[in-house]
């Protein structure tokens, strides 16, 4: 592939909900215009895009992958973007790259969840929207209705441009009501034909695109609504500028596994959407957080980010970048903002889906990878001479933690290797061990995206895991003031072991043990205190219920007795921890659970739903406030215990538009039902390991 200019490179993401035919529509892109030979099929595992082992097996996209192709002397670089809500972490990567949105539509099903998140992604990242309506071919496909479907939902930015003309219920005639031109179908070639009489459809459909033309500036409103008449060349000009300010989405159609319109939309593309040189320039900030303008300029001083990673055994690291300014080259020196460190360029690649072309440079505008790069997703490469960092890619929180264990014994580190590198390919995953349930935790979008996590351990690390529900950080204190006796007594041949303590044991607001002492008349010689705190310290660590660790907990050291020979430090820590077995079972000891704030957002219709699902998880709801296009948030204080599977209620509930995030607030005491049921738990665990 020869090398274009900015101004003939157009970055488009292609994303929508799952099963709309994203895949298909970029396979049938490269097809067409000569980026592969063959057309490839998802059903069949050999698409360009879809190339993953997952994705093959699973049929459907779960990582972002980057196709370019060449159409009427311009580049354009497809993103095909997930569209299963578990992978939505490939739809950021995809926007943060992109300059335009393709958005694809089911012919069938119109609307989903999955369309109104990829509009709302593009909206945030201010893209333009393109939408192309999938499937026209299947005969519960109905156009029309998904047209009316996208102007309900989206507004008179909505423009229709390709519309079809439906025969017996077929639609192979494909209408461009811009050129005012009618194309047939046969074997994915179009050939004109005479306009067929659509009846008063057709002047319907001219008048949404005068809608969405006077929406692109005061002067064409004030034509519109005084009665006057655009020119074609307003028209169709007005169509281009509304495209690339985002106050128009046009609409194409067709059927991408027959090859039907795709034509079509490439021109529409070529013709409409932005390219890198209009939009790709962004404000970065340099090392003092002053914002600095980066134009697309290839002369300028170079500067790129990490909007991907690929992290694989064999091959090593794949970095995949955009270029905002200047040339990325092996012969250019760079550094990573994020980390100061210099970063060497070995060599630059075009890829398309697994496939890669060595080229001699990326330019500014482009998209490509880079080898062997120590760069992490969201790292900016610059120029020494002008440091610039730009914007992240901001990637969702992840809702579904699941502890991790490995099926053979002594596989930990080999896990948690593994499990390392694919956060560094997917930064939704997040890793940790938690030190006090002695588990390691992985968490993700929800149960298919650690479902694809536990497989690509296996074939990619030769690693077995099993995922269960992890463990709960409970605490333990105590509700009343004690006083009791450790005795330390044991004689053996030579010197003896003596230590006696009276301590008195009192709730308190420490975050752990507070320990004090108000000896008077030497009774414990201050030397062994220490001693007696240092056995309360590791005495904490278990408590009396269910083995969790004490928190809250006064220890006050106020008699005790000492012999001149036989006491040590070790009989004085010994003496404090017979107090402690003593002396916490006799002081109302009370299971602690960990509390969190949820704060939800789901659309107004299901807040009664959720609503009931808090109460139902012994919820405390704190109150509500509009979020914004119908939905409402909630925040309230809820047990962790409760949370597990939170995630999967509030996806199936919502149909995926609702989304919560849940933060650690404090530990509280436990409902005895719930306390009884930990305990059980402990119990059982421990005779289990025995």
């Amino acid at each position: 592939m020869k090398q274009y200019e900015a101004k003939h490179i157009l970055n488009i993401a292609l994303a929508g909900h799952g099963g709309a035919g994203k895949t298909s529509i970029a396979e049938a892109m490269l097809y067409l215009s000569g980026a592969t030979d063959r057309l490839g099929k998802v059903g069949e595992g050999n698409t360009v895009c879809d190339f993953d082992p997952e994705e093959i097996k699973r049929k459907t996209s779960v990582l972002t992958s980057v196709a370019p192709l060449e159409w009427k002397n311009n580049k354009i670089n497809l993103l095909d973007a997930p569209g299963l809500f578990d992978f939505e972490g490939g739809l950021c990567e995809a926007v943060r790259a992109a300059d335009c949105m393709l958005v694809a539509v089911s012919g069938k099903d119109g609307v989903a969840v999955g369309t109104e998140k990829a509009a709302a992604a593009a909206d945030a990242r201010g893209l333009s929207k393109i939408f192309f309506v999938n499937g026209l071919c299947d005969e519960s496909a109905d156009f029309y209705k998904v047209f009316e479907n996208l102007k309900s939902y989206f507004g008179p930015s909505v423009c229709p441009v390709v519309v079809p003309y439906i025969q017996n219920g077929k639609a192979n005639i494909y209408v461009n009501v811009l050129e005012y031109k009618a194309y047939e179908y046969h074997d994915g070639k179009a050939v004109e034909v005479k306009m067929p009489d659509m009846g008063t459809r057709l002047e319907g459909l001219r008048t949404a695109i005068y809608e969405a033309v006077a929406e692109t500036g005061d002067d064409m409103f004030d034509k519109y609504f005084s009665g006057e008449s655009f020119t074609p060349e307003e028209v169709i000009v007005g169509i281009s500028r509304g495209v690339k300010t985002g106050a128009v989405s046009p609409v194409f159609c067709g059927d991408a596994l027959l090859l039907n319109g795709i034509d079509q939309l490439l021109n529409g593309l070529v013709w409409l959407a932005p390219s890198a040189a209009e939009k790709s320039g962004e404000t970065g900030t340099d090392e003092g957080g002053s914002p600095v303008e980066l134009a697309v300029d290839e002369t300028a001083p170079s500067a790129a980010i990490v909007f991907k990673t690929v992290a694989d055994p064999f091959i090593g690291k794949l970095s995949y970048l955009k270029v905002i300014s200047g040339k990325i080259s092996s012969d250019i020196g760079l550094v990573n903002m994020t980390t100061g460190q210099p970063e060497r360029i070995g060599k630059t690649i075009l890829p398309r889906g697994k496939k890669q072309e060595d080229v001699p440079y990326l330019t500014a505008g482009d998209i490509g990878a880079v080898p062997k790069l120590s760069a992490k997703t969201g790292d900016t490469l610059c120029s020494p001479e002008r440091r610039v960092k730009l914007a992240p890619v901001e990637y969702p929180a992840p809702s579904l933690s699941m502890a991790v264990l490995p099926k053979a014994k002594g596989e930990e580190d080999k896990v948690a290797q593994g499990i390392i590198r694919l956060t560094e390919e997917d930064p939704t995953l997040r890793f940790s061990t938690n030190a006090e349930t002695h588990q390691m935790i992985v968490s993700g979008m929800g149960e298919q995206h650690l479902d694809v996590l536990a497989s690509k351990l296996k074939k990619k690390f030769g690693v077995a895991i099993q995922l269960e529900m992890p463990r709960v950080a409970y605490r333990e204190t105590i509700r009343k003031k004690v006083q009791v006796q450790g005795k330390y007594k044991k004689q053996t041949g030579g010197h003896g072991q003596y230590g006696d303590v009276w301590i008195e044991f009192e709730p308190c607001e420490a975050e752990g043990l507070e320990f004090a002492e108000r000896v008077v008349g030497g009774s414990v010689p201050k030397g062994y205190f220490p001693a007696v705190e240092k056995g309360l310290r590791e005495c904490i660590e278990r408590g009396p219920l269910a083995g969790y660790p004490v928190v809250g907990l006064r220890a006050t050291l106020y008699d005790g007795s000492y012999h001149p020979v036989d006491s040590s430090e070790m009989s004085f820590k010994m003496a404090a921890a017979l107090a402690y077995k003593t002396g916490m079972p006799k002081a109302s000891p009370v299971l602690l659970e960990p509390i969190g704030t949820l704060r939800c957002t789901v659309p107004d219709d299901n807040m009664g739903d959720l609503m009931g699902e808090i109460n139902k998880r012994r919820g405390r709801v704190l109150g509500m406030e509009p979020a914004g296009a119908g939905t409402q948030t909630i925040e309230a204080d809820v047990p962790q215990s409760e949370m597990h599977d939170f995630t999967t209620f509030v996806r199936q509930v919502t149909q995926g538009r609702g989304s919560f995030t849940f933060t650690f607030a404090r530990y509280e005491e436990a409902p005895p039902q719930v306390a009884q049921k930990v305990m059980e738990s402990s119990t059982s665990a421990e005779t289990a390991d025995a």
